[in-house]
């Protein structure tokens, strides 16, 4: 199982809007990422609020790449139905030759309110654009062409593909358990976010099933989840941050993190979510055994969320570190078989083999 990094580009502070501050964090946890072996930095692209600050991740991810050598740094997710399929395909073919192969992305479907109301996108046609628009660039990545959208119908063709042939490793965000078949189908790697989304370690176990049994024959997509994680000596302060965490996901109407609260306002307070595991907090060795304990239901990735809250660029530095120096990466694959992950399958959609 891999160990990487998940940033949400949060604000602890309503309201705030100090973007500098908190991008040069997260090129930091970059690059702190890089030096201790985790597999992937991945980056959420939000708008409108402080509840994430990255707008962006092609650009801010670019920038992480500067800054490392090794490390696989992704987008999780690029919500299509905010963006023409073009734009979406151009960047990241772009951000793929910048950093020579390393990228991994993530595609949803976009979740908050506040968002779709800002682009002015109906919410109840978010399903139809994202399969449109993610043909589309899988089409595009491939050299296809594809239209491109804003005024009359015009077929074109990408100037820049990227690295990693016909596409680089895809995953999707799946937040609603009946997506998960839908996915599965296609062939494509998920990302989960427990803490908003299921209850225990049971119903993970569950998806994860569902998931594997509707892959088509052959394929081994991975799954990866996201949870807060703190691996250090100062464990009250990382619950202090964590309830910050939890109150910003709130003001920025978090759907599914809220929708939990509303059914079960006990199951979503930071004490229910660390006891049913979806948060990880202590020393290192137990946070390591508490963690590789996904393994048994199946889960490829942990995206440690280092950063949650509002912890000091230090902290979140210390806690990649000392979390990292005990990680046991008997686990993880070789670098031949990461290779052979990547590579595709004879109908363009990659195919896996799973760790």
């Amino acid at each position: 199982m891999k160990l990487s990094a998940f940033t949400v580009v949060d604000s602890s502070l309503e309201g705030s809007t100090a973007g500098d501050d908190r991008v040069g964090d997260v090129i930091r946890l970059a690059e702190v990422a890089d030096t201790a072996g985790l597999s992937a930095l991945w980056v959420a692209e939000h708008h409108f609020h402080s509840g994430g600050l990255c707008p962006s991740p092609p650009v801010l991810l670019a920038a992480c790449g500067a800054r490392t050598q090794r490390l696989r740094l992704g987008a999780l997710v690029s919500v299509l139905p905010f963006h023409r399929p073009i734009d979406v395909a151009e960047e990241y073919s772009l951000l793929d030759r910048l950093v020579r192969g390393r990228l991994n992305l993530g595609v949803g479907s976009g979740y908050l309110p506040s968002e779709f109301e800002g682009f002015g996108v109906d919410p109840a046609t978010k399903r139809d654009r994202f399969d449109s628009a993610l043909e589309a660039v899988l089409t595009a990545f491939d050299g296809g062409e594809i239209d491109a959208g804003g005024g009359p119908t015009r077929k074109v063709r990408l100037n820049v593909l990227p690295v990693q042939r016909p596409h680089p490793p895809l995953w999707v965000a799946v937040q609603r358990r009946e997506a998960v078949p839908h996915v599965a189908r296609r062939g494509f790697s998920i990302a989960l976010i427990p803490y908003a989304t299921l209850a225990d370690r049971t119903e993970l176990a569950d998806v994860i099933r569902e998931y594997r049994s509707n892959l088509p024959a052959g394929r081994m997509g991975e799954v990866a989840i996201a949870l807060p994680v703190y691996s250090g000596d100062d464990p009250a302060g990382a619950r202090r941050a964590l309830r910050r965490y939890l109150e910003s996901r709130t003001r920025t109407q978090s759907t599914f993190y809220v929708e939990k609260a509303r059914r079960d306002p006990h199951s979503a307070t930071p004490e229910a979510l660390e006891d049913a595991g979806w948060v990880v907090i202590g020393g290192p060795e137990d946070v390591r055994r508490r963690l590789t304990a996904f393994a048994e239901v199946g889960v490829d990735e942990v995206l440690g969320i280092f950063d949650f809250g509002g912890l000091a660029a230090d902290d979140v530095a210390r806690s990649v570190r000392a979390l990292s120096a005990v990680w046991d990466r008997s686990t993880e694959a070789s670098p031949g078989s990461r290779q052979a992950r990547r590579e595709p399958s004879s109908d363009g959609v990659r195919s896996g083999n799973r760790h």
